[in-house]
C-alpha cells in the first residue's frame, strides 16, 4: 500500500526545488524503469504491480533499496502521465562535474537556453544515438531531471552524462584549449553540407525562440547553418531545435564515417 508521505514525496518531485533537496526523480514506463534498475543509477524505490515484479530477473527483483507492489489505481494516483504505466521508480540524481579535459577528447553537446522539457530530452535521446555522451546545458536550459525530460529520454539519460553549467565554464574551455572547435547554429551561418567537419568539437544548440545568446555566440567561431531546400523559396521561420540537432549530429557523424571508410 501506497502511505502518505510516499505520495507527498512523489508529487513533490514534480518540482525542481525538490528535486534538489531530495536528490531524487521520478522514472516512469515498464522498459524505462527496467533499464534503470539494470543501470548504474542508484534506485531508491520501485513502485509497482505485484505480476510485473514477479516478471523482472531474480537480480533485478532487489535492485531497489525499497520495493512497494501498489495497485494500477494507487500508481494512477501519483503519475505524471496522462495514464499510468504499471511501474515508477524513485532514482537518485547522479553527481556529474564536467572535465575540460574529456570534454575536448569528444564530440559534445552545449544548450544555450533550451527551456522546452520535451526538446531537452529529445535531444539526450539523439546525443544517446549518436554516441555523444556529454549534454551540457547552460542558464535557461530546462532542468534534465524534470519528469517530462527523463519520459523523453526514453531511458538515454543513463548513458548520456548532463549537468547544468553557465558561461564561464565555454570561457575556461575557450581559454585552456583556444584550439578545440566551437561550431554553433545560426540562421546566417554557412551551410553544413559545405564544411569539413572534425570529430572533436563542441555543438552550441540554442533556444527554440531566440537562439544561440550573444554572450554565447562570442565564443562561437563556427556558425553553421541547416539549409532549407530549396534555397530562396519561402519556408517556416525555423527547424525545431531538437530537429536541428539530429541534423547537425547526424552530419559530424557521416563526416567521422566517410573518413574512416576504406
Amino acid at each position: 500500500m501506497l502511505s502518505k508521505a510516499k505520495i507527498k514525496l512523489i508529487r513533490s518531485l514534480e518540482h525542481r526545488k525538490y528535486r534538489n533537496e531530495q536528490g531524487l526523480f521520478v522514472v516512469e514506463g515498464d522498459k524505462t524503469v527496467r533499464e534503470m534498475l539494470a543501470s548504474p543509477l542508484s534506485v531508491v524505490c520501485l513502485l509497482a504491480d505485484a505480476a510485473w515484479i514477479e516478471q523482472l530477473p531474480v537480480v533485478l527483483q532487489t535492485k531497489a533499496s525499497e520495493t512497494v507492489p501498489v495497485t494500477a489505481q494507487e500508481l494512477a494516483q501519483v503519475s505524471f502521465l496522462k495514464t499510468a504505466h504499471r511501474a515508477m521508480a524513485l532514482v537518485r540524481i547522479p553527481e556529474y562535474t564536467p572535465d575540460l579535459d574529456e570534454i575536448v577528447s569528444c564530440l559534445s553537446l552545449y544548450l544555450d537556453g533550451v527551456q522546452d522539457p520535451g526538446n531537452l530530452g529529445t535531444i539526450i535521446r539523439i546525443a544517446d544515438w549518436f554516441g555523444i555522451r556529454h549534454v551540457l546545458c547552460g542558464a535557461g536550459c530546462a532542468d534534465t531531471f524534470n519528469p517530462k525530460t527523463i519520459q523523453s529520454t526514453m531511458g538515454a539519460v543513463i548513458r548520456v552524462k548532463t549537468c547544468s553549467v553557465n558561461i564561464d565554464f565555454l570561457e575556461q574551455l575557450h581559454s585552456k584549449y583556444p584550439e578545440h572547435p566551437i561550431y554553433g547554429a545560426f540562421l546566417d551561418g554557412e551551410n553544413i553540407f559545405q564544411q569539413s567537419l572534425p570529430a572533436r568539437a563542441l555543438v552550441v544548440m540554442g533556444n527554440e525562440s531566440k537562439g544561440i545568446s550573444p554572450k554565447t555566440a562570442k565564443l562561437v567561431a563556427n556558425r553553421i547553418l541547416v539549409p532549407s531546400y530549396p534555397a530562396g523559396e519561402p519556408t517556416s521561420e525555423s527547424l525545431n531545435v531538437a530537429t536541428a540537432t539530429a541534423i547537425v549530429c547526424s552530419e559530424f557523424r557521416r563526416q567521422i564515417s566517410c573518413d574512416t571508410l576504406p
